[in-house]
């Protein structure tokens, strides 16, 4: 059930309105603005009929980024590490196997069945014709085999949604950085560690959403600074700790004292800094040379709303995790991007891509593509899997043009009568992405479980598909606790160790129970003096993400409150200069990823920007 609000009495003969529709799925109301119908009216699509979020989940159950399994290629039978394990229903080949020109996907073409659901046929296709092992260009890298998503890689180690890096390992959305270990969200970074949303920034550990700043430690929100250890808020500053400044030689004595060269100091001081940041106002946003923008995470953007780590995108909505490189016109859209346009509820899509729907996984000079999965270089293709540079397919058949888009008309008019029902309810005609049950990952394999988490029951109570992990039975010969307290007790020896995880699996971080050190991580901490870490490589990110604002937006008031920002608890934040709003409560309202019940300081960009400049 829908329901009109006029906003506008009269433009071009037409109402102009707001519709609020019911979520199908979790049944709260979402509106649809008049700007986002003439994108669909532009596209030829209906309007959505699950709201942004939902829609965001589903996307997102779609995608693999970190769950790696050891199998063997169904094709050239020799072991490989890929995104589906040995019980898999779907047929798996490596990289080198799925890029050859050995096997064709028209050779799964099927006779489209008028009298069965369409999507149901597509999901019957998935599993017969081959899936890559693998998402990314591996025939760009060199000794980084243990990656996924990525491109351009040189002696990279478990790294994922990652281009154009070299000597990094353990770390997520990485671009144009080298030498650095245990991050998230870098780009154009050097000799970092244990850092979050950091750019262009030279020897930075432990810090979080800091840019073009070097020799820092134990930092958020940073500009421009160098020799900074626990600072919060500074702008083109040097040699400052906790924010207060000091001549070099007091600095340089002071971090000998200070420096996290045991695990002990080291979790001391990270509890030190995360206290200390609490007490500074954080800006309301994660942005850089924005103009009309709302989401976080937005960077040289412009008439962009609703969207999450996102570069260089214009006229978009409802996107998130858009690699740099441009992207224009684009709604509901999820990760890679790359110079392409007109991209509607879809994934990793990119590459000189347009007129891709309801699609996942379309790369390279592919246009006017519904439905399909796994295509390269293939245009007009509908309800297809792994094509390669072909033209006028369904369901992996070839038809001349005149058939393809009679066969296709007839085809969307179908789908809107044999509608796909899924197991809780949810009815699919055409304008839907495919359904979260169809998934060819285990809903706790995806990127759903890292930002919409499910027990195992609710996922099976839905009808999605849930992993059991294996049992690994790991030889642990060393327990974090017996771990050496410093770097300098460490041995070349601790690389042929089995390390119990420190939580030894009671977590709900997907814990791997063990892990080992590799030599690349052990000659980074070695080098800059800092303890072996106590937790597993997969624990480390939920940690890390936990530096990362969830993607969604919550609609707030500044929290300035005049001279004081307004009463947080034990934090209340003295101003340190008179605002524009003076001493009475500042006005501002903003969309921001900040929920209301957190324990930041929020402030609009004017009160923040007069705390920090």
């Amino acid at each position: 059930m829908a329901r009109l609000k006029v906003v506008k009495l009269f433009r071009d003969n037409v109402f102009n309105v707001i519709e609020t529709k019911i979520c199908q799925n979790c049944k709260q109301n979402f509106d649809i603005q008049p700007e986002d119908f003439k994108f669909y009216e532009k596209i030829s699509v209906p309007p959505p009929t699950f709201c942004a979020e939902c829609r965001m989940q589903r996307r997102f159950a779609w995608r693999n980024e970190r769950s790696l399994h050891r199998r063997k290629c169904d094709k050239c039978k020799r072991e490989i590490i890929s995104l589906y394990d040995e019980k898999s229903p779907y047929t798996v080949y490596c990289s080198n196997c799925w890029w050859s020109d050995s096997w064709d996907g028209l050779d799964y073409g099927t006779e489209y069945d008028t009298r069965r659901n369409f999507l149901s046929q597509v999901h019957e296709l998935s599993k017969k014709v081959p899936m890559p092992a693998l998402h990314g260009l591996h025939s760009t890298l060199i000794n980084s085999e243990y990656t996924n998503m990525v491109s351009y890689l040189k002696n990279c180690y478990l790294i994922t949604h990652a281009d154009n890096n070299e000597n990094c390992a353990y770390g997520s959305m990485i671009d144009n950085s080298k030498d650095s270990i245990d991050n998230l969200m870098l780009f154009k970074c050097e000799l970092t560690y244990g850092s979050v949303n950091c750019r262009s920034c030279y020897r930075t550990f432990f810090s979080v959403d800091c840019n073009d700043s070097h020799n820092i430690y134990f930092s958020r929100n940073c500009v421009g600074c160098s020799d900074c250890f626990g600072c919060v808020n500074l702008r083109n500053k040097q040699y400052h700790v906790f924010n207060r400044p000091y001549s070099k030689e007091d600095y340089i004595k002071l971090i000998e004292e200070k420096f996290p060269d045991t695990f002990q100091k080291l979790e001391k001081i990270r509890e030190e800094s995360l206290e200390y940041w609490a007490k500074f106002p954080q800006k309301f946003a994660h942005e850089r040379h924005n103009a009309n923008v709302t989401g976080d995470y937005v960077y040289t953007s412009r008439d962009t709303f609703h969207s999450f780590i996102v570069s260089d995108a214009e006229n978009c909505k409802y996107i998130s995790l858009i690699t740099p490189g441009g992207i224009k016109d684009v709604y509901d859209f999820t990760n890679y991007g790359t110079t392409s346009e007109l991209i509607y509820d879809s994934l990793q899509v990119g590459d000189q891509t347009s007129k891709v729907f309801f699609s996942w996984w379309i790369v390279t000079n592919c246009q006017n593509v519904e439905y399909s999965i796994q295509a390269v270089g293939s245009q007009d293709i509908f309800g297809s899997v792994g094509l390669k540079k072909r033209q006028y397919c369904i369901l992996n058949k070839q038809y001349s043009k005149d058939e393809y888009f009679k066969l296709k008309a007839r085809i969307i008019q179908d789908m809107n009568k044999n509608l796909y029902k899924d197991k809780n309810g949810n009815i699919y005609k055409y304008g839907e992405f495919f359904p979260i049950e169809m998934s060819t990952f285990p809903y706790n394999e995806s990127f759903a479980q890292e930002n919409f988490p499910l027990s195992k029951e609710q996922v099976l109570e839905k009808g999605y598909i849930w992993n059991d992990s294996q049992d690994r039975n790991y030889e642990v010969t060393i327990k974090a606790k017996d771990l050496p307290n410093s770097i300098n007790d460490v041995t070349d020896q601790i690389t042929e160790e089995i390390i119990e995880c420190a939580h030894e699996g009671k977590c709900s971080e997907a814990c791997w129970e063990a892990f080992r050190i590799v030599r690349q991580e052990l000659e980074f901490l070695k080098k800059e003096k800092l303890p072996i870490p106590r937790l597993c490589p997969n624990c480390r990110h939920y940690q890390r993400l936990k530096h990362r604002n969830p993607l969604k937006l919550w609609h707030r008031q500044c929290e300035c409150g005049g001279q004081k920002s307004k009463l947080k608890g034990q934090n209340q934040y003295q101003n340190t200069i008179k605002h524009e709003h003076g001493d009475s409560p500042c006005p501002n309202e903003f969309e921001t990823s900040y929920a209301p019940e957190r324990s930041e300081i929020v402030y609009c960009e004017e009160c923040y920007l007069r705390e920090v400049v």
